[in-house]
């Protein structure tokens, strides 16, 4: 068998903001349905059942004087870090974000020049063969990255890219709906190098998908429900219930979509890295995708969380889940060379995408 370029995950790295943002911080906010009108609930009773929903603990928030591209920086420091290789020899950095810089209490997003180019700006690289852009893909962004950068390597366009997720979805909140609790801030990096092998190695199969007729206003920027608030200011806005819907049936699909690709089964699957959106829906998710292969129940140890501690930072829960368990950070999971992991999001747009994984020697 001939060799081949593949695409491997170099190295990785993350960043979350020291300011630790429990629920109880929530009690004292007054909350409005989307007609208007006041939620009369105990916010006790608000938070537990969010809590039952979601697994939500607490959440990280950045400092107010802190960016979204300084997270992102931190977190491609990181890796490149721990990678170990010269920056200069990138030949990609891409951010996948949803509303660029914000500055506190502005509401207002800032994307020019890029998130990208800010980065390498911040890294201080001279290399005008580094290419830099930014994806707005919704919380698929990071992933969506890494499907192009493996396009530009396996093409021998790219040897070498750096893919950062990095969100600050909490200056984007409505304080007045009860989803704001769900969203946190953070960032989380990979390097994706190019390697030969006579076997398939690294990303294996991948696949993308968008539902827009309907489903594009599942998830946009609308006012505060509290109509006091600034009407003018726009506010991140989701029909829970719309997506939860589409995810549980869409993902799963696609997820054995990409496996058939690769002429693999569930039972060939060691982790499963799904996007932190809330846990109620990605035990669902899970659930579903092994009943399509006549599999009662989710095995052990073969899909990670994070959302109970860290809340959902968009783009940046997938490389940041990656990061803590092949550092041995996240109890009782684990793999090694010739495993094979899963990665699924789905978000904004409606957007979702999949890859399955065969982890290198490293």
């Amino acid at each position: 068998m001939s060799k081949k370029i593949y695409s491997i995950i170099k190295g990785s790295g993350y960043y979350l903001p020291p300011n630790v943002i429990k629920n109880e911080f929530f009690l004292d906010r007054k909350f409005y349905n989307p007609d208007g009108t006041p939620i009369e609930t105990d916010p006790q009773e608000i938070i537990q059942k969010f809590y039952e929903i979601t697994e939500i603990v607490e959440r990280r928030w950045a400092d107010d004087n802190m960016l979204t591209s300084d997270m992102a920086y931190l977190a491609a420091k990181s890796a490149i870090e721990n990678t170990g290789i010269d920056p200069e020899t990138l030949d990609y950095i891409i951010v996948a974000h949803n509303f660029g810089d914000v500055k506190k209490d502005s509401y207002r997003t800032d994307i020019m020049p890029t998130l990208a180019a800010r980065v390498k700006q911040k890294l201080g690289l001279k290399n005008s063969d580094i290419v830099c852009y930014d994806i707005p893909f919704g919380c698929p962004g990071w992933l969506q990255g890494v499907i192009q950068a493996d396009y530009f390597i396996r093409s021998g366009d790219a040897k070498r890219a750096l893919i950062i997720g990095a969100d600050m979805l909490s200056r984007m909140v409505d304080p007045h709906d009860r989803d704001s609790m769900i969203f946190a801030d953070g960032a989380g990096a990979t390097i994706l190098e190019g390697v030969e092998s006579d076997e398939p190695i690294g990303i294996i199969k991948h696949k993308t998908i968008s539902d827009t007729l309907i489903e594009a206003d599942y998830l946009v920027n609308a006012p505060s429900y509290n109509k006091d608030f600034d009407q003018d200011i726009i506010t991140i806005k989701m029909n829970g219930r719309r997506i939860y819907e589409y995810a549980v049936v869409k993902v799963p699909q696609l997820m054995k979509d990409v496996l058939d690709k690769a002429g693999l089964t569930a039972t060939d699957v060691k982790m499963i890295f799904l996007h932190q959106a809330n846990a109620k829906m990605d035990y669902a998710m899970a659930k579903r995708f092994f009943r399509l292969y006549k599999i009662k129940d989710i095995p052990e140890n073969i899909l990670p969380m994070t959302i109970a501690k860290f809340g959902n930072s968009s783009v940046a829960t997938l490389p940041t889940m990656y990061d803590l368990v092949i550092n041995g950070k996240l109890d009782n999971y684990s793999f090694k060379a010739g495993d094979y992991l899963i990665f699924a999001s789905v978000g904004a747009g409606l957007n979702a995408n999949s890859f399955v994984y065969k982890v290198p020697e490293m």
